[in-house]
């Protein structure tokens, strides 16, 4: 897989409401499929792996 690729959930399906990752070793970027030439959210590596924390925990409350 090339990682400087963006993608999107496989099971957004054809849906346009979601959102893309490109994740490279040392980033995640973020953007919304609806608005791409808005730009992207860059988070550093460590810190969108602790937000994946936090939000598996809270969904599983």
């Amino acid at each position: 897989m090339n990682t400087d690729q963006w993608r999107k959930s496989t099971r957004s399906g054809n849906l346009a409401s979601c959102v893309e990752l490109r994740v490279t070793a040392t980033a995640t970027g973020i953007r919304d499929t609806k608005s791409r030439e808005s730009g992207s959210l860059t988070i550093p590596a460590g810190g969108f792996a602790a937000f994946l924390a936090v939000a598996k925990r809270v969904g599983a409350e």
